[in-house]
Order: C-alpha cells, then sequence, then structure tokens
C-alpha cells in the first residue's frame, strides 16, 4: 500500500521526495527535440500540401470525383494547419489561434472546412463545393496574413486602393 501511495504521490522508490515526479518524467519523455518539431512539421507540411494537389487532380474523375477532391483537399488544408503544432506546441498553436486578433480567421477557415465537406456529401452540389474549397483558399490566406504584421492592413488597403 506505501508502494502504491508513493507512486501516485509522484515519489520515486527511495528517492528524493523532491525529484521529478512520474508526471513530469512522462512531460520529459514525450517531448519532442527541436530536431524532430522541424521534421514532423515538414512531414506534416509536406503531406498537406501533396494531398491538397492531388486533390486538384481527383477532381476531374469521372463520378466520384468530387467526392474524393473534397476528402483530399480537406485533410491536406487540416495536415497544413497542424503541421505548425510540431514547432509551438499544440496548446500554444490554439491558444494563438483563439487570440482576439485571429479568432474571426480561425473561425472562417474552421467553418469553410465543415461547409466544403457538407457541400460534397450532403447537399451534393458541386458547384457549391468548389466555392467552399475557394472561400476555404480565402479564409487560410487570412489566417496566415494574421501572422504578420500589418499583412492584412496592407491587403485591405492594397484592394480599396484597386477598387477605387
Amino acid at each position: 500500500m506505501d508502494k502504491l501511495k508513493k507512486v501516485l504521490s509522484g515519489q520515486e522508490e527511495g528517492g528524493d521526495p523532491e525529484g521529478p515526479g512520474a508526471l513530469e518524467r512522462a512531460n520529459q519523455a514525450v517531448t519532442l527535440g527541436w530536431g524532430r518539431r522541424v521534421k514532423g512539421f515538414l512531414v506534416c507540411f509536406i503531406l498537406g500540401a501533396f494531398m491538397s494537389l492531388l486533390a486538384t487532380f481527383m477532381l476531374w474523375i469521372p463520378g466520384f470525383g468530387l467526392a474524393v477532391f473534397v476528402v483530399f483537399y480537406t485533410v491536406g488544408n487540416i495536415s497544413i494547419l497542424a503541421s505548425v503544432m510540431f514547432l509551438v506546441g499544440p496548446w500554444r498553436q490554439l491558444r494563438t489561434m483563439c487570440a482576439r486578433e485571429r479568432a474571426l480567421a480561425t473561425f472562417l477557415v474552421l467553418v469553410c472546412l465543415v461547409l466544403t465537406l457538407c457541400s460534397a456529401y450532403w447537399w451534393t452540389n458541386f458547384t457549391l463545393a468548389l466555392i467552399f474549397c475557394l472561400l476555404q483558399v480565402l479564409a487560410f490566406i487570412w489566417y496566415g496574413l494574421s501572422y504578420l504584421p500589418f499583412a492584412r492592413e496592407g491587403v485591405l488597403k492594397f484592394c480599396s486602393i484597386c477598387c477605387s
């Protein structure tokens, strides 16, 4: 029973009670080094880009091309979005995604991902699926610009100059 209490309290058997507990040792065991983080980022990013590119070719398959396109394209975009988690960590990525300056962009990206899937599988509307894919691209660009200082303001200024 004493051994169970020591394990649950985080004390090592015969060790210093101030030493690292089981949770700290587990955290250290699963923490990735910088090299593995970069490799994970590159693999996830390249896989996502490849799936998005492959989706474009799948679009022209007669019969079921739209369904395959939407799945490959959406999974590719999710993979690209998740690749950043290797660099900064999942919790920090989620916090930055929900930060005030990019919460709307994150919401738009997620809504466009869901609507793209819905338009292909529930509504089976080819035109609507392509429109949502285009909106997905624009939402991802807007989301990516939120990480660059003054980039969104510059794009808005450029668009206002071009439209006037």
